[in-house]
């Protein structure tokens, strides 16, 4: 399909041919000439869009120059949009008259060929008719359902402003996107989006926006916020917070963006072009060891010890903890189901012996509850422990330890006892092992544990090795390799 706007218009190869110099059209021709239907265009005589000629014995007339002039103002592309044809009450047969180029029957339906596309419909399994569009746009093909379509004639209006769509994308004609500023869009995003998807959005989002990107960005129309201003952000708040915290406000602020333009409020994602910091030195690798563990149980309140045992044994997530409910723990089979995550997606982690004593002893004391750890002041779950924690971890003497420590410290450990990767995943409920990785900190002696496995192997399949040759021991080899690095 070819549309040429130069004075003519010329489809499929003249399917409408040249009206040539004729000076006065009959609305029929001037329909034809316009490709639209002759209503459409006496409605655009009465509104005011078309000017019309009217004299005795002639009826009505237009001139071709003014029709001309009316196609290149871009009139036309203004009015081809779903809501303008959707006003239009199609005469099928007369449209069909006019336009039509042949009907073809598939297997499953019926197709409408016109000079600018088709629409057809499938019967669905229960009889259902469902209907579809088809056109093409610089050779690629464009095939897609009418959603909700009850008739040929609704199909075909949504085609047109398709087609219509297309040709105004291939040249140039924009649409006018309604201008807003930071402010507003910020409220769109947590009012049509954060609130519905995200359980964090308040302390994460929301205080994201409020504290920091709306005061920097709120009155900008979001169609002149620059890559620049962004990095200009960017600079000021590095010298105020940690690189990872930078990062995470222009995550939102990238998540905004590309929402806007998906609601067609906007027409590119200027964050798109930001680079975000690396993290790779600021990722805090710290892991619980066993006399460290013995210390901090120690020191624990009562109320917070078997929530201690209960991350280090699972790895469960503080908030996952500390609203864990006794329908979520099956004892007999030992395990637990951890649902409502961070990730959106459930996961059952089994239950070792050191839990199993502990949840034993606490469905003794709290067994009319629903919640494993109960709050006696208000009989429901623990809302924060962050204050006891780190009273616990000052009496025991531990420096830097961060409850989701403890999360670290569970995947750590499988790992070093040999655990595979894909397992720990499952366990932490990550979605991708790249987000495991970490959480597992494998240290060097199980490196060099792993590779001398290899030589014992290797040792003990080949009959020509020399044996003379000691196997050397994790500490050995680190030191051997320290010393070939200085020399070299």
């Amino acid at each position: 399909m070819v549309w040429i706007l130069t004075g003519r218009l010329v489809v499929n190869n003249g399917f409408f041919g040249v009206l040539g110099m004729k000076p006065l059209l009959t609305v029929k021709e001037a329909s034809q000439y316009l490709q639209m239907h002759k209503i459409t265009v006496y409605k655009l005589i009465n509104n005011g869009e078309l000017l019309a000629v009217k004299k005795a014995g002639m009826g009505i007339r237009l001139r071709k120059t003014d029709l001309d002039e009316w196609l290149e103002r871009g009139s036309l592309l203004g009015k081809l949009n779903p809501d303008y044809f959707t006003k239009i009450d199609l005469a099928l047969d007369e449209y069909d008259k006019l336009l039509l180029k042949g009907v073809t029957m598939s297997q499953s339906g019926k197709i409408w060929h016109y000079p600018f596309g088709s629409v057809y419909y499938r019967l669905t399994k229960s009889g259902i008719k469902k209907w579809y569009y088809y056109y093409r746009v610089n050779g690629k093909r464009i095939r897609k359902v009418v959603p909700y379509a009850q008739s040929r004639a609704e199909a075909l209006k949504v085609l047109h402003a398709k087609v219509a769509d297309s040709f105004r994308g291939l040249h140039g004609f924009k649409k006018e996107r309604k201008k807003i500023t930071f402010n507003q869009l910020a409220e769109l995003y947590l009012e049509k989006y954060a609130k519905l998807n995200k359980k964090s959005w308040r302390s994460g989002d929301k205080s994201y926006l409020d504290a920091h990107l709306c005061p920097f960005f709120g009155e900008e129309f979001i169609a002149d916020i620059t890559p620049l201003m962004i990095e200009e952000y960017r600079e000021k708040r590095r010298k105020e917070v940690s690189k990872s915290t930078v990062n995470r406000e222009l995550a939102v602020m990238r998540k905004m963006f590309n929402l806007a333009i998906d609601w067609e409020l906007a027409e590119a994602n200027p964050v798109a072009r930001i680079k975000f910091y690396s993290e790779s030195d600021t990722q805090k690798e710290r892991v619980l060891i066993s006399e460290e563990e013995q210390r901090l149980l120690a020191e624990c309140a009562d109320h917070l010890r078997p929530i201690v045992v209960t991350a280090l044994n699972t790895g469960m997530r503080r908030g996952e903890a500390l609203k864990l409910m006794w329908g979520q723990v099956d004892l007999q089979a030992r395990i637990i189901e951890v649902t409502g995550t961070k990730g959106g997606k459930d996961r059952i982690i089994p239950i070792n012996a050191a839990l199993y004593l502990e949840l034993r002893k606490l469905k003794n004391q709290n067994g009319t509850s629903d919640y494993v750890f109960v709050n006696p002041k208000t009989n429901g779950p623990y809302g924060d422990v962050k204050n006891a924690f780190n009273a616990a971890c000052e009496r025991a003497k531990i420096e830097g330890l961060r409850f989701h420590d403890l999360r670290h410290t569970f995947a750590t450990r499988l790992v070093q006892a040999g655990v595979d990767i894909i397992t720990v995943k499952e366990l932490l409920g990550h979605s991708s092992v790249r987000v495991t990785e970490r959480y597992t900190h494998s240290n060097k002696d199980s490196k060099h544990r792993a590779v001398s496995l290899l030589a014992i192997r290797l040792r003990a399949e080949d009959e020509n090795v020399d044996r003379s040759v000691p196997l050397v021991s994790a500490r050995e080899s680190e030191e051997s390799v320290s010393h070939y690095l200085s020399a070299n």
